[in-house]
């Protein structure tokens, strides 16, 4: 008897009059919005602009849609194109089936399509949307929980997930490894060491969202190995397991050579927009020390004025000063003349 278990959902959709409300589609644009919302955050601390990574989403969601179908189509193609296959159910993406894969892969090609629309280098673009996305797969993988699929080998652990039988599609009941769980969790801790690697080490030309693939490949390559979905088998691993390996170490060999190439962090992410601002501000610079400028010299002109001011004023002072001493001067010596003329003439006068 099992005492502790996960429950599933009775339903995985639920109707708002003849709309159809899938748990499947809402944790995927749930997903979506968080990613871009973390990316747009991330990108503004960079220097970039608010809303330049939603309008880039506007090509790169569409695209990863359509690759994570086609993927999971590719290489699971009996129920679609086999014997007895419905080839019309290969458009049911609410039935569940995105493969990551496939949607990394194109949905890469959109974000460039975007970026290059936009004059802006990809690498520096996906390495503020990498932790996003892992955030994103984490909320993405609850739908596979209200399908009831993509579960693991059968448990009776407490934390084991609650299967119930569908004859229809061939599903037998039980409790199973709750491997969409697992990878929720995995995918939370890798946009953790990403968030946390980008601020110790300042990585950058694409070496954040190569960490951010090599990471969710380590745990990927467990996690798929527990699955008891039907899969092909290559050499006895199913094919997501050597998917896993061959991207993990391209995404390490890239961080390797990426860090020889081009060291540290880009500078400028946005160039049109982050030079525009420079050029704004360069020219409020220049008006501010124009100003400056004009009121020293200005103070420098009155300045002078009251220095010129001041030394015609001393100078005046110091004429009148000479000219009244010169004054006081000559009519000090015309009373001496006239005293001593006085003093000569007075005997002379008396003899006569």
């Amino acid at each position: 008897m099992d005492l502790a278990f996960i429950p599933s959902p009775s339903t995985g959709v639920v109707y708002l009059g003849p709309i159809p409300l899938r748990g499947y589609a809402f944790c995927i644009i749930i997903g979506v919005f968080v990613g871009v919302w973390l990316g747009n955050r991330r990108w503004v601390q960079r220097g970039g602009r608010s809303g330049t990574v939603a309008d880039i989403a506007v090509w790169a969601v569409p695209f990863g849609l359509v690759g994570g179908r086609l993927y999971h189509v590719i290489t699971t193609y009996e129920p679609y194109f086999g014997k007895n296959g419905h080839p019309l159910d290969a458009f049911k993406v609410w039935q569940g089936g995105l493969g990551i894969w496939g949607a990394v892969a194109l949905g890469a090609l959109g974000a460039w399509i975007g970026c290059r629309r936009r004059g802006i280098p990809m690498p520096a673009y996906a390495d503020a949307l990498a932790p996003g996305l892992a955030i994103g797969q984490a909320i993405g993988r609850w739908g596979n929980w209200f399908n009831q699929e993509l579960y693991g080998k059968p448990t009776d652990l407490p934390w084991a997930l609650k299967i119930d039988p569908d004859p229809a599609i061939g599903r037998i009941g039980g409790t199973y490894h709750p491997t969409f769980l697992y990878e929720s969790l995995w995918c939370l801790g890798v946009a953790a060491l990403v968030i946390w690697a980008d601020k110790r080490f300042r990585l950058g030309h694409g070496r954040v969202f190569a960490l951010y693939v090599a990471a969710y490949c380590a745990g990927r390559a467990w996690i798929e190995y527990m699955r008891v979905d039907e899969a092909h088998h290559i050499l006895g691993l199913r094919l997501n397991d050597w998917t896993s390996l061959v991207v993990f170490v391209l995404a390490v060999i890239y961080m390797i050579v990426s860090a020889k190439k081009a060291p540290g962090r880009e500078e400028i992410v946005e160039p049109e927009w982050q030079l525009a601002e420079g050029s704004q501000d360069d020219t409020k610079g220049a008006e501010s020390a124009t100003g400056t400028e004009s009121a020293k010299g200005s103070k420098t002109v009155e300045g002078a004025e009251d220095a010129d001011g001041a030394s015609d004023g001393a100078d005046g002072k110091k004429g009148r000063k000479k000219d009244g001493g010169d004054a006081d001067g000559a009519e000090r010596t015309d009373a001496s003349a006239s005293g001593s003329a006085q003093a000569a003439g007075g005997p002379g006068g008396a003899t006569s």
